[in-house]
This record gives C-alpha cells, sequence and structure tokens, in this order.
C-alpha cells in the first residue's frame, strides 16, 4: 500500500507533498507489488492528476497494478476530476473512495460518467461529499448497470427523495426476480470464478476449434470457437450504507415522501436474495417506518432470503428496536447446528519425514 498524508502543522518552508515523483517511480520501474494507493487531504494538481490517470489506463504488457484508490479530503477542480473520470472505465480498480470531498453537481457527475456499465468496480465509497436529492437517480442508475456491490453514502443529504430514487430500480428488479422466477443470474464473484474454471478446462482439454494460431507478424489470434463470458450488469448490491442522510420526514416531501421511500425500502427488504446489510443509522424514520422494517424482514425470513443486518436509530420504541435487531442477526440454533457439523468432521493430520501432509478422516 502506498500512503500519502498531509502533515498537520507543518511549517511554511517544507515543501508540499508532489504526487507525481511516486507515480513516476511505479511506472518506470514496473512496480506491481503495491495494489492500494491511499492520498489523505492534499491539493493535488492538474498534473498530477493527469499522471494518475495515465498510470490507471495502462494496459498491455505494463499494467496498473492498483486496485485500490482512495482520495480523501483531496481538492482537486474540475478539469482534473473530469480526467479522472474518462481514466475509470480503462482502469482495474476494484474500490474507489472518494470521502470527504466536496463535489458540486458538474464535478460529480464527472465522476458518474466514468461509473457507467463498469463491469470491474465492486466497492464506491461518497460519503460527506455534498450529494443531494438531485444525484438519487443517477446514482440508482449506476448501481443497476454496473457490477457495484458495496455502496458507501454516508454523511450526505440525499433525503427521502434521493434515497427513493437511488433504491427504486433496484427494488423494482428484485420484486420482479423474487415474484416472477429465481435468479438465474451469477453475481460477479461467481461469474469470476466461472471464468477460472473455464480457462483452467481449456488449458487442460483445448478443442480443436479453439486453438490459437499465429499470423505473418508472429502475433497470435484467436480462432472461431472461443467466446468470451462478459460480465452481467447490476444490480448487484449487497452493502448500503445510508446513515446520517437526512431521511426522515422533515424535508419538503414531508410524511409523504417518507412513507414512500419506506415502500420502496420495505419491498427491496422483502425480495432482495443479494442484500445482506443496510445501514440507515441517524436517520429519523419513525415509529410507523420502523414497523413497516420489522414486517418486511419478517417476511423476509419467511421467503427464506438470506439473513439482512440493519441498523437504525434508536428513536422509536424499545419494543420494536428489539424486535428489528432480533430479526436481523443470524439464528443460534444454525450457529450451533454449524458448530455440530463441524466437530462432526474433524480430520486429523499426520506429516511424513518429507513435509508432505497426509489427511485422514476421522471416525
Amino acid at each position: 500500500m502506498f500512503m500519502l498524508v498531509r502533515p498537520d502543522d507543518s511549517p511554511p518552508s517544507i515543501l508540499p507533498i508532489s504526487l507525481e515523483p511516486l507515480l513516476m517511480t511505479i511506472r518506470d520501474e514496473c512496480y506491481l507489488l503495491g495494489k492500494e494507493i491511499c492520498i489523505w487531504g492534499l491539493q493535488l494538481s492538474n498534473p498530477e492528476i493527469a499522471r494518475l490517470a495515465s498510470l490507471l489506463e495502462l494496459k498491455g504488457r505494463t499494467t496498473c497494478p492498483f486496485t485500490t484508490l482512495e482520495l480523501i479530503d483531496c481538492r482537486m477542480d474540475l478539469w482534473s476530476l473530469q480526467r479522472l473520470g474518462r481514466a475509470l472505465p480503462c482502469s482495474y480498480l476494484h474500490s474507489l473512495v472518494l470521502d470527504y470531498c466536496r463535489f458540486g453537481n458538474e464535478e460529480i457527475e464527472s465522476i458518474f460518467s466514468g461509473l457507467e456499465n463498469n463491469q470491474r468496480l465492486q466497492v464506491l465509497s461518497l460519503r460527506y461529499c455534498g450529494l443531494g436529492p438531485q444525484n438519487g437517480p443517477r446514482l440508482g442508475s449506476i448501481i443497476c448497470q454496473s457490477s457495484i456491490c458495496e455502496l458507501h453514502l454516508d454523511g450526505n443529504y440525499l433525503q427521502c427523495s434521493g434515497a427513493l430514487a437511488l433504491l427504486r430500480p433496484i427494488a423494482e428488479y428484485a420484486e420482479m426476480q423474487g415474484k416472477d422466477q429465481p435468479d438465474t443470474r451469477n453475481s460477479p464473484q461467481q461469474l469470476q470464478a466461472k471464468q477460472r474454471a473455464s480457462s483452467t478446462s481449456n488449458r487442460i482439454t483445448k478443442p480443436s476449434g479453439a486453438e490459437t494460431g499465429k499470423t505473418a507478424s508472429g502475433k497470435e489470434r484467436r480462432k472461431k470457437g472461443i467466446k468470451k463470458i462478459k460480465d452481467s450488469a447490476g444490480p448487484w448490491l449487497v452493502k448500503l450504507y445510508l446513515a446520517d442522510n437526512g431521511i426522515d420526514g422533515k424535508g419538503k416531501e414531508g410524511e409523504n415522501g417518507l412513507l414512500e421511500f419506506t415502500q420502496i425500502l420495505t419491498c427491496l427488504i422483502k425480495y432482495s436474495a443479494h442484500l445482506r446489510e443496510i445501514d440507515l443509522g441517524n436517520n429519523v424514520l419513525g415509529e410507523m417506518a420502523a414497523t413497516d422494517i420489522l414486517e418486511a424482514l419478517r417476511a423476509r425470513k419467511t421467503g427464506k432470503c438470506p439473513v439482512l443486518k440493519i441498523t437504525v436509530t434508536p428513536q422509536i420504541s424499545s419494543e420494536t428496536f428489539r424486535s428489528i435487531w432480533k430479526n436481523s442477526k443470524k439464528s443460534s440454533i444454525t450457529c450451533k447446528k454449524k458448530k455440530k457439523v463441524c466437530s462432526r468432521m474433524s480430520v486429523s493430520v499426520n506429516f511424513s519425514h518429507q513435509g508432505s501432509a497426509v489427511w485422514i478422516p476421522g471416525h
């Protein structure tokens, strides 16, 4: 991991930290071991972002090693964000964190444009970025067309309308899948596993029509018969963090807005087979919304969907709060059964003098 942090109370005589020497060294030395780059509290210039974007776009023999990019509390102008946004579709990033970077509508749109149909990125964090209700529809569209499965939006101001616009397409798809037919698609992780298995089997037994030949220039070419498995588009949302977003009945929409949001939220809770965690902390939902969430959790359990961990504000009745907590955690009976199964399947290990391990099932 590479980490650049602005020092606190540094004297004026010390030159500001520059990102360019690090990026130039990584590129010139073809250094591939560092997978994460984290930059905290820096003023990033246009040349620095241009150098970073060029590195993210590297393909061919020298690929960019980074799978995680964190720009936390960094200051960037519109040109820099547009350049970074253009690099995102070409990058190999699995995680993008832009927490505490304050964005206007034009700035955040530059990032959103680079996330459309992104089939690599799985984690997106935009905490305390100044997002508002107007950004909800765009976020919902991006989640539905990408492989993002973990979304952090804590500390923004989406309110009911923004959160509703974000969740509506995801909830409608989940309801359609839950009512009409089981979800026969594969998640991004399952697709990657299938790709690995497919490539392994191709190496072991290659069909005659799938062999590679060489052109006159010596470059390998693929013959017809090999079809690349494409990642399926979303929504694949597994973890959603919406804490401290002003989701209550006090905004412009009033109680009607909260009611609409609750209806979409409960639909998502009931039917989404992918969802595992929702954080709604520090949003004053009220007793009625909390009761609806509780009923949705019970319906989810009846429908045999995976356990969903949900966090709500404690500003509701203690009975409802406890019931939500009980219905959003794994059953202790299930845990005990797993322990018993593990104890029955115990194995012993014998080591030979050559250091190899022989596994002998226990009786």
